[in-house]
């Protein structure tokens, strides 16, 4: 039997005490495109401890809100901070501090992994010995070794991701947005991954957020779950919660819940 997550509130005491400040903030987040409203008055917090799964069909709003805490986009209201730094005005200073794993991870395909991972180390001021020493158990959960050597411009997609993930993890932060992040991966290594950021938001308190279509992990990983639906927030809550909300039985899969609440009329 899988063990359960432990509440992202025990995780959240273990690695940073009382209930503090919420990581990251969005009041009243919105984003148009000439008439049209990609997003619409998003309103969340993330824990320290907690991983958060943001879901949705294509087009309600994932990649528009992943994109206005990185700074890619200018909101047309509200507001959103990262570690207390406006995504918007600071956002340099947001992408210093988090870790990012995208979709569709672009590399300099002229470097191999191993002097991709030291120009991120180097780009970060970081001290190289130390960063290394912190990467190599992430490297053996990930099963990623002997790919190190050899250039980039030969990875398939899933070496691929598995590089973002550790660029996105060298600096140790605090706060992880991660875009479809076990796309490309074989079973295994997506199941050492979810273990991987379990135990980062349990053992060190740090806040993830990750956008995803594959309920199943999302059901797995996640403490709490956002349900996008044409760019507004529909549901939110644990699996139980939502399973709840689309008036369904304990036993029913997310998928069953994600499919009654989209197609639930507005």
């Amino acid at each position: 039997m899988r063990a359960r997550n432990p509440p992202f509130e025990v995780a959240r005491a273990l690695a940073w005490g009382p209930m503090g400040e919420a990581l990251v903030q969005l009041r009243d987040l919105t984003k148009r495109f000439g008439t049209t409203e990609a997003l619409v008055g998003l309103s969340c917090e993330l824990q320290p401890g907690e991983v958060v799964g943001l879901l949705g069909p294509n087009g309600a709003g994932k990649t528009t809100t992943l994109k206005l805490l990185l700074g890619m986009l200018r909101p047309s209201a509200g507001s959103a901070t990262v570690l207390g730094l406006d995504c918007t005005t600071q956002s340099r200073e947001v992408k210093e501090q988090i870790g990012y794993c995208p979709d569709e991870p672009a590399f300099y395909d002229f470097l191999t992994g191993r002097e991709t991972l030291d120009f991120a180390i180097e780009v970060r001021g970081l001290d190289r010995e130390a960063a290394w020493k912190r990467l190599d158990p992430m490297m053996q959960a990930l099963a990623f070794g002997s790919e190190l050597d050899l250039l980039v411009s030969g990875y398939s997609l899933g070496m691929k991701k598995k590089l973002a993930v550790l660029a996105a993890l060298v600096h140790d932060p605090r706060v992880l947005f991660l875009d479809e992040p076990t796309n490309g991966l074989d079973p295994p290594t997506a199941a050492h991954l979810r273990t991987l950021l379990r135990e980062r938001a349990t053992e060190r308190g740090t806040a993830v957020l990750l956008s995803t279509h594959l309920l199943d992990m999302a059901s797995r990983l996640c403490d709490r779950l956002l349900l996008l639906n044409h760019g507004r927030l529909i549901a939110q809550g644990t699996v139980d919660e939502l399973r709840e909300r689309a008036a369904l039985g304990k036993e029913a899969l997310l998928e069953e819940a994600f499919l009654a609440l989209v197609s639930t009329p507005e």
